[in-house]
Protein backbone atom coordinates (compact mmCIF):
# COMPACT_ATOMS: atom_id res chain seq x y z
CA UNK A 1 0.00 0.00 0.00
CA UNK A 2 1.25 3.67 -0.94
CA UNK A 3 1.87 6.08 1.85
CA UNK A 4 -0.32 9.34 1.79
CA UNK A 5 2.07 12.42 0.06
CA UNK A 6 2.21 14.68 3.02
CA UNK A 7 0.44 17.80 2.47
CA UNK A 8 2.95 21.01 2.24
CA UNK A 9 0.30 22.99 3.07
CA UNK A 10 -0.04 21.53 6.63
CA UNK A 11 3.39 22.69 7.51
CA UNK A 12 4.63 25.72 8.76
CA UNK A 13 8.17 27.05 8.10
CA UNK A 14 9.81 25.27 11.09
CA UNK A 15 8.19 21.96 10.09
CA UNK A 16 8.71 22.57 6.21
CA UNK A 17 12.56 22.66 6.59
CA UNK A 18 12.55 19.42 9.09
CA UNK A 19 10.73 17.69 6.37
CA UNK A 20 13.14 18.64 3.59
CA UNK A 21 16.23 18.51 5.78
CA UNK A 22 15.69 14.94 4.62
CA UNK A 23 17.06 15.52 1.00
CA UNK A 24 18.20 18.98 0.98
CA UNK A 25 19.21 21.32 4.07
CA UNK A 26 19.82 24.58 2.63
CA UNK A 27 17.50 26.85 4.24
CA UNK A 28 16.76 28.89 1.32
CA UNK A 29 14.97 25.66 -0.53
CA UNK A 30 12.29 26.15 2.23
CA UNK A 31 12.25 30.21 0.94
CA UNK A 32 11.98 29.64 -2.34
CA UNK A 33 9.19 26.89 -2.59
CA UNK A 34 7.04 28.65 -0.31
CA UNK A 35 7.45 31.81 -2.96
CA UNK A 36 6.29 29.17 -5.36
CA UNK A 37 3.33 28.05 -3.83
CA UNK A 38 2.08 31.08 -1.93
CA UNK A 39 3.31 34.16 -3.72
CA UNK A 40 3.18 32.84 -7.80
CA UNK A 41 0.35 30.52 -6.33
CA UNK A 42 2.01 27.83 -8.21
CA UNK A 43 1.43 24.30 -7.14
CA UNK A 44 3.53 21.75 -9.30
CA UNK A 45 6.57 20.99 -8.80
CA UNK A 46 8.00 20.84 -12.41
CA UNK A 47 7.28 24.95 -12.84
CA UNK A 48 9.35 25.50 -9.59
CA UNK A 49 12.30 25.96 -11.74
CA UNK A 50 14.46 27.41 -9.84
CA UNK A 51 14.62 23.86 -8.14
CA UNK A 52 16.93 20.99 -9.60
CA UNK A 53 15.26 18.32 -11.59
CA UNK A 54 16.39 15.99 -8.73
CA UNK A 55 15.09 18.01 -6.04
CA UNK A 56 11.62 18.25 -7.62
CA UNK A 57 11.18 14.47 -8.61
CA UNK A 58 12.05 13.91 -4.86
CA UNK A 59 9.27 16.42 -4.05
CA UNK A 60 6.78 15.24 -5.89
CA UNK A 61 7.31 11.34 -4.81
CA UNK A 62 6.98 12.73 -1.17
CA UNK A 63 4.71 15.63 -0.98
CA UNK A 64 1.96 17.56 -2.89
CA UNK A 65 0.05 20.84 -2.04
CA UNK A 66 -3.17 20.19 -1.83
CA UNK A 67 -6.12 22.00 -1.71
CA UNK A 68 -9.85 21.63 -0.82
CA UNK A 69 -12.25 21.20 -3.35
CA UNK A 70 -14.84 23.79 -4.46
CA UNK A 71 -18.20 22.30 -4.57
CA UNK A 72 -20.87 25.44 -4.72
CA UNK A 73 -19.66 28.97 -4.45
CA UNK A 74 -22.83 31.98 -4.00
CA UNK A 75 -22.48 35.36 -4.58
CA UNK A 76 -24.61 37.93 -2.65
CA UNK A 77 -25.95 40.88 -3.91
CA UNK A 78 -23.64 43.03 -1.22
CA UNK A 79 -20.42 41.12 -3.11
CA UNK A 80 -20.13 38.99 -0.39
CA UNK A 81 -19.11 35.51 -1.75
CA UNK A 82 -19.44 31.68 -0.09
CA UNK A 83 -17.62 29.07 -0.89
CA UNK A 84 -18.72 25.22 0.09
CA UNK A 85 -15.41 23.54 0.61
CA UNK A 86 -15.02 19.70 0.54
CA UNK A 87 -12.75 18.30 2.95
CA UNK A 88 -12.10 14.80 5.17
CA UNK A 89 -14.25 11.96 4.83
CA UNK A 90 -16.61 13.50 2.12
CA UNK A 91 -17.76 16.52 4.15
CA UNK A 92 -17.85 19.87 3.80
CA UNK A 93 -17.86 22.82 5.29
CA UNK A 94 -18.43 26.98 4.35
CA UNK A 95 -15.86 29.56 4.01
CA UNK A 96 -17.28 33.33 3.24
CA UNK A 97 -15.41 36.40 1.57
CA UNK A 98 -16.30 40.01 2.53
CA UNK A 99 -15.01 42.90 0.29
CA UNK A 100 -15.49 46.11 1.81
CA UNK A 101 -14.10 49.04 -0.24
CA UNK A 102 -10.31 47.69 -0.82
CA UNK A 103 -10.14 45.33 2.90
CA UNK A 104 -11.08 41.67 2.17
CA UNK A 105 -11.63 39.52 4.96
CA UNK A 106 -11.86 36.16 4.99
CA UNK A 107 -14.07 34.53 7.80
CA UNK A 108 -12.44 30.56 7.57
CA UNK A 109 -13.83 27.15 9.13
CA UNK A 110 -11.42 25.41 11.62
CA UNK A 111 -14.10 22.36 12.58
CA UNK A 112 -16.48 20.21 10.35
CA UNK A 113 -19.81 21.40 12.03
CA UNK A 114 -18.84 22.23 15.99
CA UNK A 115 -18.55 20.40 19.21
CA UNK A 116 -20.36 23.26 20.94
CA UNK A 117 -24.14 24.21 20.87
CA UNK A 118 -24.70 27.95 21.24
CA UNK A 119 -28.30 28.60 20.87
CA UNK A 120 -28.36 31.57 18.38
CA UNK A 121 -25.91 29.79 15.99
CA UNK A 122 -26.88 27.63 12.91
CA UNK A 123 -23.75 25.69 12.78
CA UNK A 124 -24.00 24.43 15.99
CA UNK A 125 -27.59 22.51 14.96
CA UNK A 126 -25.16 20.96 12.35
CA UNK A 127 -23.81 18.44 15.20
CA UNK A 128 -19.90 17.49 14.96
CA UNK A 129 -17.87 15.54 12.58
CA UNK A 130 -14.01 16.44 13.07
CA UNK A 131 -11.57 18.94 13.31
CA UNK A 132 -10.08 20.39 9.76
CA UNK A 133 -6.43 19.98 9.06
CA UNK A 134 -4.09 23.25 8.98
CA UNK A 135 -4.13 22.39 5.36
CA UNK A 136 -7.77 22.68 5.30
CA UNK A 137 -7.66 25.61 6.90
CA UNK A 138 -5.09 27.43 5.21
CA UNK A 139 -6.25 25.98 1.63
CA UNK A 140 -9.41 28.50 2.05
CA UNK A 141 -7.22 31.33 2.28
CA UNK A 142 -5.03 30.29 -0.92
CA UNK A 143 -8.54 29.94 -2.82
CA UNK A 144 -9.81 33.22 -1.86
CA UNK A 145 -6.31 34.70 -2.97
CA UNK A 146 -6.36 32.63 -6.35
CA UNK A 147 -9.80 34.55 -6.95
CA UNK A 148 -9.18 37.79 -5.90
CA UNK A 149 -5.74 37.90 -7.76
CA UNK A 150 -7.92 38.04 -10.70
CA UNK A 151 -8.59 41.41 -9.99
CA UNK A 152 -5.03 42.03 -8.08
CA UNK A 153 -5.83 42.10 -5.04
CA UNK A 154 -5.91 39.22 -2.09
CA UNK A 155 -6.96 38.23 1.22
CA UNK A 156 -6.50 41.47 4.05
CA UNK A 157 -8.24 40.02 7.27
CA UNK A 158 -8.59 36.95 8.42
CA UNK A 159 -11.13 35.85 11.03
CA UNK A 160 -11.05 32.24 12.39
CA UNK A 161 -15.08 32.69 13.25
CA UNK A 162 -16.48 30.17 10.30
CA UNK A 163 -17.73 26.84 11.38
CA UNK A 164 -16.39 25.58 14.55
CA UNK A 165 -14.72 26.47 17.45
CA UNK A 166 -10.85 27.20 16.60
CA UNK A 167 -9.13 26.32 20.04
CA UNK A 168 -10.91 22.95 20.08
CA UNK A 169 -8.73 22.40 16.90
CA UNK A 170 -5.88 24.33 18.69
CA UNK A 171 -2.42 22.73 17.03
CA UNK A 172 -3.60 22.92 13.91
CA UNK A 173 -5.11 26.60 13.95
CA UNK A 174 -2.11 27.35 15.68
CA UNK A 175 -0.10 26.28 12.41
CA UNK A 176 -2.40 27.89 9.95
CA UNK A 177 -2.39 31.08 11.76
CA UNK A 178 1.60 30.88 11.64
CA UNK A 179 1.16 30.63 7.77
CA UNK A 180 -1.13 33.34 7.72
CA UNK A 181 1.13 35.62 9.21
CA UNK A 182 4.35 34.48 7.61
CA UNK A 183 5.69 36.43 4.84
CA UNK A 184 6.72 34.02 3.21
CA UNK A 185 2.84 32.84 2.59
CA UNK A 186 0.47 34.98 3.06
CA UNK A 187 2.11 37.68 5.46
CA UNK A 188 -0.94 39.19 7.06
CA UNK A 189 -0.89 41.03 10.06
CA UNK A 190 -0.93 39.46 13.33
CA UNK A 191 -3.29 42.25 14.02
CA UNK A 192 -5.36 41.04 11.03
CA UNK A 193 -5.27 37.53 11.84
CA UNK A 194 -8.24 36.82 14.59
CA UNK A 195 -8.84 33.49 16.54
CA UNK A 196 -12.46 34.05 17.97
CA UNK A 197 -13.93 31.37 20.94
CA UNK A 198 -16.55 31.06 22.52
CA UNK A 199 -14.60 30.70 26.18
CA UNK A 200 -12.00 28.01 26.06
CA UNK A 201 -10.09 29.26 29.07
CA UNK A 202 -6.98 26.72 29.15
CA UNK A 203 -6.31 27.18 25.73
CA UNK A 204 -6.35 31.30 25.74
CA UNK A 205 -3.39 30.43 28.52
CA UNK A 206 -1.61 28.08 26.12
CA UNK A 207 -2.21 30.37 23.08
CA UNK A 208 -0.58 32.94 25.02
CA UNK A 209 2.91 30.78 25.15
CA UNK A 210 2.74 30.26 21.99
CA UNK A 211 1.32 32.95 19.58
CA UNK A 212 -0.08 37.01 19.64
CA UNK A 213 -2.21 36.27 17.06
CA UNK A 214 -5.83 38.66 18.09
CA UNK A 215 -7.71 37.31 20.02
CA UNK A 216 -11.98 37.31 19.88
CA UNK A 217 -14.23 36.47 22.59
CA UNK A 218 -18.00 35.12 21.97
CA UNK A 219 -19.12 36.81 24.50
CA UNK A 220 -22.93 37.19 24.20
CA UNK A 221 -24.10 37.79 27.59
CA UNK A 222 -23.02 40.15 31.12
CA UNK A 223 -23.90 37.55 33.15
CA UNK A 224 -23.11 33.82 33.98
CA UNK A 225 -26.98 32.82 34.57
CA UNK A 226 -27.70 34.09 30.42
CA UNK A 227 -24.41 33.39 29.21
CA UNK A 228 -25.24 29.70 30.73
CA UNK A 229 -28.65 29.43 28.27
CA UNK A 230 -26.74 31.11 25.33
CA UNK A 231 -23.05 29.70 25.69
CA UNK A 232 -22.95 26.60 27.26
CA UNK A 233 -19.48 26.10 27.48
CA UNK A 234 -20.35 28.95 30.39
CA UNK A 235 -20.87 26.26 32.67
CA UNK A 236 -17.77 24.75 32.23
CA UNK A 237 -15.61 28.01 31.77
CA UNK A 238 -18.09 30.98 33.90
CA UNK A 239 -17.38 34.63 33.04
CA UNK A 240 -15.53 35.38 36.01
CA UNK A 241 -12.92 32.45 34.95
CA UNK A 242 -12.89 34.00 31.06
CA UNK A 243 -12.10 37.44 31.61
CA UNK A 244 -9.31 36.38 33.67
CA UNK A 245 -7.73 34.54 30.56
CA UNK A 246 -8.57 37.40 28.71
CA UNK A 247 -7.06 39.79 31.16
CA UNK A 248 -3.30 37.36 30.83
CA UNK A 249 -3.74 36.98 26.99
CA UNK A 250 -3.99 40.79 26.39
CA UNK A 251 -1.03 41.91 28.68
CA UNK A 252 1.28 39.98 26.01
CA UNK A 253 -0.48 41.65 23.47
CA UNK A 254 1.47 44.87 24.20
CA UNK A 255 -0.33 48.36 25.12
CA UNK A 256 -1.63 49.25 21.78
CA UNK A 257 -3.47 46.03 21.32
CA UNK A 258 -6.82 44.76 22.29
CA UNK A 259 -8.95 42.24 22.77
CA UNK A 260 -12.36 41.67 20.72
CA UNK A 261 -15.83 41.27 22.46
CA UNK A 262 -18.22 39.57 20.45
CA UNK A 263 -21.58 40.37 21.66
CA UNK A 264 -24.82 39.12 19.08
CA UNK A 265 -27.88 41.19 19.88
CA UNK A 266 -30.98 39.04 20.28
CA UNK A 267 -33.75 40.37 20.77
CA UNK A 268 -35.86 40.57 24.16
CA UNK A 269 -32.79 38.06 25.25
CA UNK A 270 -30.05 40.32 25.92
CA UNK A 271 -30.31 43.89 23.86
CA UNK A 272 -31.88 45.73 26.70
CA UNK A 273 -30.31 48.98 28.60
CA UNK A 274 -30.22 46.93 31.55
CA UNK A 275 -27.98 44.17 29.69
CA UNK A 276 -25.72 47.10 28.38
CA UNK A 277 -25.15 48.96 31.60
CA UNK A 278 -24.10 45.03 32.74
CA UNK A 279 -21.86 44.84 30.01
CA UNK A 280 -20.27 47.81 30.77
CA UNK A 281 -19.69 47.74 34.28
CA UNK A 282 -18.39 43.93 33.81
CA UNK A 283 -15.87 44.78 31.22
CA UNK A 284 -14.40 48.18 32.67
CA UNK A 285 -10.72 46.48 33.60
CA UNK A 286 -10.61 44.73 30.44
CA UNK A 287 -8.69 46.22 27.58
CA UNK A 288 -11.00 45.40 25.03
CA UNK A 289 -13.40 46.56 22.25
CA UNK A 290 -17.31 45.65 21.39
CA UNK A 291 -18.45 44.15 18.32
CA UNK A 292 -22.32 44.05 18.35
CA UNK A 293 -24.09 41.07 16.32
CA UNK A 294 -27.54 41.78 15.17
CA UNK A 295 -28.68 38.59 15.36
CA UNK A 296 -29.24 36.30 12.02
CA UNK A 297 -31.84 34.38 11.92
CA UNK A 298 -32.36 30.51 10.86
CA UNK A 299 -35.03 28.06 10.72
CA UNK A 300 -36.06 26.81 14.31
CA UNK A 301 -33.70 29.23 16.06
CA UNK A 302 -36.35 31.03 18.40
CA UNK A 303 -34.51 34.18 17.84
CA UNK A 304 -35.28 37.71 16.49
CA UNK A 305 -33.11 40.10 15.22
CA UNK A 306 -33.63 43.17 17.42
CA UNK A 307 -35.25 46.44 16.31
CA UNK A 308 -32.55 48.69 15.14
CA UNK A 309 -33.37 51.71 17.80
CA UNK A 310 -33.00 49.56 20.16
CA UNK A 311 -29.19 48.33 18.74
CA UNK A 312 -28.45 52.01 18.61
CA UNK A 313 -29.25 52.63 21.88
CA UNK A 314 -27.34 49.66 23.41
CA UNK A 315 -24.30 50.93 21.18
CA UNK A 316 -24.91 54.47 22.70
CA UNK A 317 -24.63 53.97 26.10
CA UNK A 318 -21.27 51.83 25.60
CA UNK A 319 -19.68 54.69 23.15
CA UNK A 320 -20.86 56.90 26.27
CA UNK A 321 -19.42 54.98 28.42
CA UNK A 322 -15.70 55.17 27.24
CA UNK A 323 -16.00 51.74 24.84
CA UNK A 324 -14.99 51.53 21.23
CA UNK A 325 -17.86 50.17 19.83
CA UNK A 326 -19.00 48.82 16.49
CA UNK A 327 -21.58 47.13 14.63
CA UNK A 328 -21.39 44.58 12.25
CA UNK A 329 -22.92 45.42 9.03
CA UNK A 330 -25.35 41.97 7.93
CA UNK A 331 -23.46 41.25 4.97
CA UNK A 332 -23.98 37.77 3.11
CA UNK A 333 -27.37 37.00 4.45
CA UNK A 334 -28.91 36.39 1.35
CA UNK A 335 -26.97 33.02 0.98
CA UNK A 336 -27.31 32.61 4.52
CA UNK A 337 -23.68 33.67 4.66
CA UNK A 338 -24.17 35.97 7.66
CA UNK A 339 -22.43 35.42 11.21
CA UNK A 340 -24.33 32.76 12.68
CA UNK A 341 -25.50 30.66 9.51
CA UNK A 342 -22.88 28.63 7.74
CA UNK A 343 -23.73 24.92 7.87
CA UNK A 344 -21.80 23.12 5.38
CA UNK A 345 -22.56 19.40 4.81
CA UNK A 346 -22.04 17.59 8.18
CA UNK A 347 -22.04 13.86 8.67
CA UNK A 348 -23.37 14.32 12.04
CA UNK A 349 -21.28 12.32 15.53
CA UNK A 350 -24.09 13.56 17.40
CA UNK A 351 -27.64 13.23 17.21
CA UNK A 352 -27.51 17.24 17.26
CA UNK A 353 -28.53 17.66 13.68
CA UNK A 354 -30.79 14.70 13.69
CA UNK A 355 -32.70 17.00 16.58
CA UNK A 356 -32.58 19.63 14.78
CA UNK A 357 -34.15 19.14 12.02
CA UNK A 358 -37.14 17.55 13.73
CA UNK A 359 -37.79 20.70 15.05
CA UNK A 360 -37.04 22.20 11.87
CA UNK A 361 -40.17 19.87 10.40
CA UNK A 362 -42.20 20.32 12.84
CA UNK A 363 -42.09 24.32 13.26
CA UNK A 364 -42.86 23.90 9.09
CA UNK A 365 -45.56 21.69 9.39
CA UNK A 366 -47.16 23.87 12.37
CA UNK A 367 -47.16 26.98 9.99
CA UNK A 368 -48.75 24.76 6.85
CA UNK A 369 -51.42 24.05 9.44
CA UNK A 370 -52.07 27.92 10.07
CA UNK A 371 -52.35 28.53 6.54
CA UNK A 372 -54.22 26.02 6.31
Amino acid sequence: MTAERTNLFDLPRARLESFMSAVDDKPYRTHQIMKWAYHERQLDFDGMTNLSKRFRAWLAEQSEYRLPEVVHRYESVDGTVKWVVRVGNGNCVETVLIPDKGRNTLCVSSQVGCMLDCTFCSTGKQGFNGNLSTGEIVGQVWLANAMLAERGESVSNVVLMGMGEPLLNFDAVVAATELMMDDLAFGISKRRVTVSTAGVVPAIYELAKVSDVSLAISLHAPNDALRNTLVPLNRKYPIAQLLDACRHYVEGLGERRSLTMEYTLIKGVNDELVHAKELAALLRDVRCKINLIPFNPFPASGFERPDPAAVRKFQTYLMNNGYATMLRTTRGDDIAAACGQLVGQVKDRTRRQERYLARVRAEEAGGSEELA
